[in-house]
């Protein structure tokens, strides 16, 4: 089942939380920001293992979608969580569509 959502600001969120068992197979990263491209850190992390880069300090150009349909983890109790960090080029807020599936 795909998951939506709509992410604004330079803070990190999180995703995908470790035990929502998620099968990962593509994510679709879009810029909605209508005026500045942004970068885009997108990582895993699990306690006591680490943080995993799967993409840092991407530009996504201004209305550009990237697809990232190169990955599997394991999102289950105990594993992985996914989150994105974006960073903004000017002055704008920083806003990026996610698909996951």
């Amino acid at each position: 089942m795909a998951k939506f959502f709509n992410i604004s600001g330079e803070l990190t969120q999180k995703l995908l939380t470790a035990g929502d068992n998620v099968s990962v197979s593509k994510i679709s990263l879009t810029n909605i920001e209508g005026t500045n491209k942004c970068k885009v850190d997108l990582y895993i992390e699990k306690k006591l293992t680490g943080k995993f880069y799967l993409i840092k300090d991407f530009e996504l150009p201004i209305g550009e979608t990237l697809i990232y349909d190169d990955i599997k983890f394991s999102n289950t109790t105990d594993q992985f969580s996914l989150y994105i960090k974006l960073t903004k080029s000017a002055s704008e807020t920083p806003a990026v569509d996610v698909i996951i599936n």
